[in-house]
């Protein structure tokens, strides 16, 4: 099987398609408006696979219909005939409905072709239309044309492509949904006249809440972030909370006797009550903490957010693959009291575990955990139990042209001669074996050798595999 599906590809075009598609999702990394997302990724189809035109829609906070975000190509304007498209409604409004992928390579043979002389006229053969989805829910629809048919090859770049998109603008489109309940509170006309102690036991009625320290004025996401945990607390039944201002952080604490809680009830449950809100308690430089006393009586909750302004330090970017992983680097690094950066700041390190990214920095520092092998190229080695003040020291030494935490290469690592790495550079560049020896000045037989040496020590069955494992990881 995995044979079969390998040569449905030409593997040194679907590596190069790779790399291009890698490039458009760097340009998206860390941007949190929807729309300046939508802009760069079509623009991207059509710079770099020569896309006749290419454009997003994005549903409506209704779910009815489909809103044109962005178009480049041929068509650059997003108020015309398809501004706007109700879901179930043409080939776009389907995909969205049904949340399913549709692809031609005869646009203008099509029956749901409203206009099949405009396709005819305009060359127009190959169509791609992706859903953007996240856990099976629709967001918007990336759509494609092409003058020529669509290879199998960008195929499959932009099915990945889209998943990478989805989670740029889900993260966008929360963002924008908080910042929009933040500029709702300073107008709230009875919440926005009330102290932030007021404010919440007006939001926990049945609870006992204790002030302790002055209240000092606090950023607007802080507040928001504080209600919204106090809503949280109110949803589970807190009877009793402390709010405390120290010098350097708010704290909103609570204990929960368990008597007055269903059993048997987890304690991730708790947490899930908290789930939509880590990604703002992680950016303000927060914590979280559950945690049940010895004797299982109480479960005690603690959020604690830094008061003080997070110092402007050294400038790093944050590019992991699991939203988890990000999540909790982008915490330790404003523990580490660094600025976080976006994607397009070149000069500052790269923090990731992301084998794709290596490549695109010249100072990165790789996220060392589980199997993953060592990149060839990184600067530093950091782990999941590294400290604030070690991811601190790191960037610094990054930034001074140093390494850190390097130590001895970890086991397993497959080791390729020069020579391997050599042939396996030319094979990726799309020469046949007859040529690498030419080029090489060795024998076919050699350049044999030396291949299937490569694909036992990776442990791979085929040579798309190989090439596939030394591009990620950073080795050609």
């Amino acid at each position: 099987m995995i044979n079969s599906i390998a040569e449905q590809f030409n593997a040194p075009r679907l590596l190069f398609d790779l790399q291009r598609g890698n490039e458009i999702a760097q340009t998206i990394a860390g941007c949190l408006d929807p729309e300046v997302i939508a802009s760069r990724v079509t623009d991207g189809l059509v710079e770099k696979f020569d896309c006749a035109f290419a454009r997003i829609w994005l549903l409506e906070p209704d779910q009815a219909v489909l809103r044109l975000v962005a178009s480049s190509g041929m068509y650059r304007h997003i108020n015309g005939s398809f501004a706007k498209v109700p879901v179930g409604t043409y080939k776009v409004g389907k995909i969205a409905q049904n949340g399913v992928a549709f692809l031609s390579n005869n646009l203008a043979d099509e029956a749901w072709v409203g206009n099949r002389d405009w396709a005819i006229a305009n060359r127009i053969h190959g169509f791609a239309g992706y859903p953007l989805a996240i856990q099976g829910k629709v967001l918007g629809v990336l759509a494609t044309f092409s003058h020529r048919p669509l290879e199998p090859e960008f195929l499959e770049v932009l099915q990945t492509l889209c998943t990478a998109v989805s989670i740029a603008l889900k993260t966008a489109l929360q963002h924008q949904q908080e910042k929009q309940s933040w500029q709702a509170l300073t107008h709230h006309p009875v919440l926005s006249q009330l102290s932030l102690s007021d404010q919440i036991a007006s939001i926990l009625p049945a609870a006992r809440l204790t002030l302790v320290g002055t209240e000092q004025p606090l950023s607007l996401s802080l507040i928001y972030v504080l209600l919204r945990a106090a809503e949280r607390l109110n949803q589970i039944k807190c009877a009793y909370c402390r709010l405390i201002y120290e010098v350097e952080a708010v704290t909103l604490e609570t204990i929960l006797p368990a008597s007055d809680l269903p059993t048997p009830y987890p304690i991730n449950r708790i947490e899930t009550c908290f789930s939509d809100l880590m990604f703002s308690i992680s950016a303000l430089g927060g914590v979280l903490q559950t945690q049940p006393d010895v004797n299982q009586r109480s479960i005690q909750i603690t959020l604690k957010l830094p008061r003080l302004p997070i110092s402007l330090g050294q400038p790093l970017r944050i590019r992991c693959e699991a939203s988890v992983l990000q999540m909790a680097f982008t915490h330790l690094a404003v523990l580490a009291g660094l600025r976080l950066s976006d994607a397009t700041d070149e000069q500052a390190p790269l923090l990731t575990d992301d084998a794709t990214q290596v490549q695109s920095g010249r100072r990165v520092l790789w996220i060392q955990h589980g199997s993953q092998t060592l990149p060839k190229g990184i600067k530093a080695r950091i782990t999941l139990s590294t400290r604030p003040e070690q991811l601190r020291d790191a960037v610094a030494a990054v930034m001074q042209g140093q390494t850190w935490g390097m130590g001895v290469e970890p086991e397993g690592q497959p080791s390729l001669s020069e020579r391997e790495l050599e042939i396996l550079l030319l094979l990726s560049q799309g020469l046949r074996d007859r040529e690498i020896a030419s080029h090489l000045l060795i024998s076919e037989s050699t350049v044999k050798f030396h291949i299937n040496s490569s694909l036992a020590k990776l442990k791979a069955k085929t040579r798309y595999q190989a090439l596939h494992q030394v591009t990620r990881n950073g080795w050609l």
